[in-house]
């Protein structure tokens, strides 16, 4: 199934989308919500950030290809940081580069999972038992203040607009193969396949969930594979005008202008 987070006016609400209608459910995504009967075509409504976490959780360095391209080794554990919930923002919302580190801003495709329940000390065998679903993200980062200015990530990944998010939640999904992709004005700049992760998806919650408890709701990025623009030669980062596309088989796509 997919779900969606809708505006219709000044109405909010969660709903089912499928033959591009969305269909208004009562109740919220975590309270088995059933469908009200009312339904719109997708084009007549906005669809905001698909989940309003209580946490964005982040993995960094969990391709293999995109560590090697950074000059990294593959890490022995997952490398957890987080990002503010108020970078927040949606599909086909500006990403706005900040006034305070304007020039090296970067994009990262990355599969986003949903929590869906409660979960603290969770076994890799029980993990996915814990996930709502999976959606697009694109863990946009100032690489100055990320790898320069500061020494830690907090600043570069939190500024707000870094996190866009959607457009929609698929709850049947496989995660262990699908292939993520990053365009840049229609130009491919990143193809990779979440079989190229380092921890899979099932190891990632288990781990998180050993160090913190992840609540409903808790989105939790997991990495994004080679082809970055601060890896390239010459580098490239976002300028105003451009549009990030983040496609992720079997959800769909995420757009976003910058400005």
């Amino acid at each position: 199934m997919k779900l969606a987070r809708v505006q219709k006016g000044s109405d909010l609400f969660f709903a089912a989308v499928r033959n591009g209608r969305v269909f208004r459910l009562c109740g919220g995504l975590f309270d088995a919500p059933a469908e009200t009967g009312e339904s719109w075509a997708l084009e007549d409504v906005r669809l905001l950030p698909p989940v309003q976490p209580p946490n964005i959780l982040c993995v960094g360095l969990n391709y293999r290809s995109h560590a090697a391209e950074s000059g990294h080794k593959e890490p022995d554990h997952p490398v957890l940081f987080l990002k503010a919930t108020t970078s927040l923002c949606g599909p086909e919302d500006d990403i706005v580069l900040p006034a305070a580190a304007p020039d090296e801003v970067d994009y990262e495709a990355e599969l986003a999972v949903v929590i869906g329940r409660t979960a603290r000390d969770v076994s890799e065998a029980n993990a996915l038992q814990y996930v709502l679903g999976y959606t697009c993200a694109n863990d946009v980062s100032a690489r100055d203040c990320q790898l320069r200015l500061d020494t830690q990530w907090t600043r570069g990944k939190s500024f707000d607009t870094f996190c866009p998010l959607g457009p929609l939640i698929e709850t049947e999904l496989d995660p262990s193969s699908l292939s993520v992709c990053a365009r840049l004005n229609g130009a491919v700049m990143q193809s990779g396949c979440t079989a190229d992760m380092i921890f899979s998806v099932p190891r990632l919650v288990s781990y998180c969930s050993h160090q913190m408890t992840l609540l409903p709701g808790t989105v939790l990025l997991t990495g994004t594979p080679d082809g970055v623009g601060f890896a390239r030669r010459p580098p490239v980062f976002l300028r105003p005008g451009d549009v990030v596309e983040v496609e992720i088989e079997g959800i769909g796509t995420l757009k976003n202008r910058v400005k």
